[in-house]
Formats: structure tokens, C-alpha cells, sequence
């Protein structure tokens, strides 16, 4: 039996495919960072500078945990739901379009605190970032597709 986000919509297994894809780079990013945090070694900063004063600010620990830890939690979540949608479970698409529709706002914080708070900026957020936003835009054309679909 088939719900309405698999039967409204085609190309809706697509969408949670390549989110489901798309997923897996954030979370493989946050993992990296969180061992790094847990091991203490520094990150290589190959494409911009400030690697280091981001990860080892004030704001890259939240009650003790790493922000790359909780965003590993998020972007393991954000894959779960992607997954369950791809499976048929339309309940899922929605729950994943909350999950990552708080990612976006997060992330829109976290860029703000790197370039205006802290001064710097660290790839692996940046590369962060990249992947919460597309992972937000797909669901938006998702959504944007079944409401074209109905006119």
C-alpha cells in the first residue's frame, strides 16, 4: 500500500534518494569532526583559514557536546527520515522537511556566529552548511512540485 507522498508524487522516491544520499556527506563530515573533537587533533584547514579558532570556540560545545556531534545526531536523523520516505512512508518526507527545515535555521546561526562573532571560518562547517541547505532545497522542490502537480 502506497501513501500519499509515494502515490502524489512519481519522482518523489528521487527526492528522498538523493536526500538520502546527500545525508550520508553531512553526517561523514560530522563524524570526521566530532573524532577530531573527541581525539583533540587539529583539522587540516586546506581551502580556508580558521579551522582551528571555529572548532575550538566557545560556540563548538553545547553542554559539553560538540556541535559536530549533535549535528551528526541531526544529519543521522535527516537520513532515517529520507530513508523511511524512500521506503513509502510519506510521514517521513514531512518529519524529514522539520528535521532539515531546523538544520537550515541552525546553520544560518552557525554562519553568522563564524563571520561576524568569531571572525573565521572552517571548511567543514562550511562543506556543513552546504549540505544542510541542499538538503532543505530538495524538500522545498519536492513540496514545490506536488503543489504544481495539483493546479
Amino acid at each position: 500500500m502506497t501513501d500519499e507522498f509515494t502515490a502524489a508524487r512519481p519522482n518523489s522516491k528521487l527526492f528522498s534518494a538523493i536526500a538520502v544520499l546527500v545525508a550520508l556527506v553531512g553526517l561523514a563530515d560530522a563524524v570526521y569532526l566530532t573524532v577530531h573533537h573527541y581525539t583533540a587533533e587539529p583539522v587540516p584547514c586546506s581551502i580556508v583559514e580558521g579551522c582551528e579558532m571555529v572548532l575550538t570556540s566557545a560556540y563548538a560545545v553545547i553542554g559539553g557536546i560538540p556541535l559536530a556531534g549533535i549535528g551528526a545526531a541531526a544529519y543521522l536523523t535527516a537520513f532515517l527520515l529520507a530513508a523511511l520516505a524512500l521506503a513509502g512512508k510519506g510521514f517521513a518526507w514531512k518529519l524529514f522537511g522539520l528535521q532539515v527545515t531546523l538544520m537550515a535555521i541552525v546553520t544560518l546561526w552557525l554562519i553568522y556566529l563564524q563571520g561576524f562573532v568569531i571572525g573565521a571560518f572552517c571548511q567543514f562547517c562550511l562543506l556543513s552548511a552546504a549540505v544542510t541547505f541542499t538538503l532543505f532545497i530538495i524538500f522545498l522542490i519536492s513540496t514545490l512540485t506536488k503543489r504544481l502537480r495539483y493546479r
